[in-house]
């Protein structure tokens, strides 16, 4: 396995997931609004030495509702908004196409993380934590072996406890967070808590003490 496998990414859904949802889709950097919480869940992403990096569904190109460079205005102001906060986004992977376009990038199918997977090098993405608030957005990670991760922002907002479980029941290994800044701080503390007993273990054998 390459040295670029062990990398520490995250991937994220966008709308929903970063920024608030919209069902006549966010066409412009004003529609453009941050889920409370989202940005600064990134920042401390970021500070802790992961990359982060955007898989979304973008089909309001296609559908011809905003332009290229609207788009860019979009994350331009995403990463304005972030750059206070000591967070960035690396890159930014979308599907442009509209569902009749039969693409193989636009979520559920994979194409965007065999993108990300290329992209970064990887060999195995079963390490990589992939975020998102619709099935599609799950299916596409585990697709390529990411480690699935739901937010109950967007539009699983709406879920009741049963349709939480029927998420679970097709897509398995699935941890479910309130939102985005829940899943960065229950990241961050599982990683804080694997450092604090590698340490642990390293003095126990320097010392010479056997396990309990």
């Amino acid at each position: 396995m390459g040295e670029r496998s062990a990398i520490r990414l995250v991937v994220l859904d966008r709308d929903g997931t970063i920024n608030e949802d919209r069902d006549d889709y966010v066409k412009s950097p004003e529609e453009w609004v941050p889920i409370p919480g989202a940005l600064e869940a990134i920042a401390r992403l970021h500070q802790a030495g992961w990359h982060v990096v955007v898989a979304t569904n973008q089909s309001g190109l296609g559908r011809g509702l905003f332009d290229m460079y609207t788009l860019n205005e979009m994350h331009l102001k995403m990463n304005a908004l972030l750059a206070p906060l000591g967070g960035r986004v690396d890159a930014v992977f979308f599907c442009p196409h509209a569902p009749e376009d039969d693409c193989r990038c636009r979520k559920p199918l994979p194409g965007l993380f065999e993108d990300i997977r290329l992209r970064f090098g990887l060999d195995d993405m079963s390490a990589i934590p992939a975020v998102g608030d619709t099935l599609r957005d799950l299916q596409a990670a585990t697709a390529v072996g990411c480690a699935p991760h739901l937010v109950r922002t967007g539009k699983a907002a709406t879920l009741d406890e049963a349709g939480v479980q029927a998420l679970r029941d097709q897509i398995p290994g699935l941890t479910v967070h309130a939102s985005l800044a829940t899943f960065a701080e229950a990241l961050l503390g599982a990683e804080r808590k694997k450092h604090s007993d590698a340490r642990a273990e390293g003095k126990r054998l320097a010392g010479g003490g056997a396990p309990a």
